[in-house]
């Protein structure tokens, strides 16, 4: 074992106050101030947390062909995704094995072989080192591959783990989650759009306001369009009782069609209950049923892989700690979100159609991403305040509804769990 393996294998030191921080989390309430704001509690997030659980940071449309690339920052860490010449997705720390220069410095393109721009010194696909001049007879080249980065892929979602010591349930997840998002054949779809934001707010505050659709009918007019938020936990009252009775019944009704023709659509939930949390489910849509767009309708004229009907609702997806999706039977939309500081989280959109789907043909990426472009934008300003908000003295940790905020509570609890799993037990 190396010094650095020595070093990493012990569990890192941190101070009382944050050990008291940690073991102080008061389930059912938002979190302390200094989860949000402290450069301590960042560092202990990207050790942790990003430093050790399944991430997802791409799809394999982003590198379709052999030699395809893409370099994703997390934190002070760099990947690089390849498609090598067998078709197989592979991750590198994108760090030149010579004098440590950052390998790829174009963040996306395609190559024949990787190749360091400060001394050449070049890698082939499956991350062996090639050539490297001026080395001397006895230099042994095997010796300096590549370092690699755990990949796995959900149906055509590329997750990375930066540690050896990956959690060893993504099989459970990929069992579980993979026959819902099979039929529409992510890896048979192409990206028409991707929208990078960044926002002013630690990135949990990000994901709580993910996890939660108490905010929607006010702040997103575009998004209720066509999505029922009665869906992500609503609290039943004299007021809302019909329309939340119909609209389980339309459900019910509506899962079961569905999965008698063979789309799961009942809710698996495993958000604070496994190391990699997830929580997926089919639900119907408003108006014309078919995609999350101003109207109602679907946004590309070709369906995904073999589907033939336009009225499959929205099959959302999330994933601990930091991505969501919306799988409908004309595209796809997918979300990551990477911290980029304490108070800074890049929040990344792809939207991707069927692969032969042609521009302005088969769909207009304006009307396409309109809905979200919207949603994202509001998103930003709500939890920007937040951000705002608990940098104040007066800050104190509130009450998250039973009803409306269950899930925003699990993820809070999840992040907590994983960080007294890796700091306090």
């Amino acid at each position: 074992m190396t010094i650095i393996q020595q070093v990493c294998a012990v569990r890192p030191p941190i101070d009382a106050s944050l050990r008291k921080l940690i073991a102080a989390r008061r389930p059912g309430y938002s979190l302390d101030a200094d989860f949000y704001l402290s450069p301590a509690v960042y560092d202990m997030d990207m050790e942790a947390i990003f430093g050790r659980h399944w991430l997802f940071v791409a799809v394999e449309p982003d590198i379709p062909e052999p030699g395809d690339y893409l370099a994703v920052d997390i934190g002070r860490q760099s990947v690089v995704l390849v498609r090598d010449d067998d078709g197989q997705v592979r991750g590198y720390h994108n760090v030149c094995r010579h004098r440590g220069a950052r390998l790829c410095v174009t963040p996306q393109g395609s190559v024949g072989n990787l190749v360091c721009s400060y001394h050449q010194w070049t890698y082939t696909l499956n991350g062996k080192l090639a050539y490297a001049e001026h080395m001397g007879e006895d230099f042994d080249k095997s010796l300096y591959s590549l370092r690699p980065v755990r990949v796995e892929t959900l149906s055509g979602l590329i997750f990375v783990c930066l540690s050896p010591d990956a959690p060893d349930d993504f099989a459970m997840m990929r069992a579980q989650v993979e026959p819902y998002l099979r039929p529409h054949q992510l890896r048979e779809t192409k990206v028409a759009a991707q929208i990078d934001i960044v926002e002013d707010c630690n990135w949990k505050l990000t994901m709580e306001n993910n996890r939660e659709c108490y905010h929607c009918a006010v702040n997103h007019p575009e998004l209720t369009v066509s999505l029922f938020e009665f869906g992500y936990g609503y609290q039943p009252s004299l007021s809302n009782a019909a329309q939340m009775d119909q609209f389980e019944q339309m459900s019910a009704a509506r899962c079961r069609e569905w999965e008698a023709a063979g789309l799961p659509s009942a809710e698996r939930e495993a958000l604070d209950s496994c190391v990699t949390g997830y929580r997926v489910r089919r639900l119907p849509l408003d108006l014309a049923g078919e995609s999350q767009t101003l109207d109602g309708n679907a946004a590309s004229k070709k369906l995904l892989g073999t589907l033939t009907r336009r009225d499959l609702g929205g099959l959302s997806l999330w994933t601990q700690p930091n991505a969501w999706f919306h799988f409908m039977s004309d595209h796809i939309v997918a979300f990551s979100a990477l911290p980029l500081g304490p108070e800074k989280t890049l929040v990344r959109t792809r939207w991707l159609v069927h692969k032969d789907a042609v521009e302005n043909v088969d769909y207009d990426v304006q009307n396409l991403t309109a809905v979200w472009r919207a949603t994202n934008a509001q998103d930003r300003a709500l939890v920007e305040i937040s951000q705002q908000g608990v940098r104040s003295p007066a800050y104190q940790p509130g009450p998250y509804s039973p009803f409306t905020e269950s899930l925003v509570d699990k993820f809070c609890n999840w992040y907590v769990g994983r960080l007294a799993a890796h700091y306090l037990d």
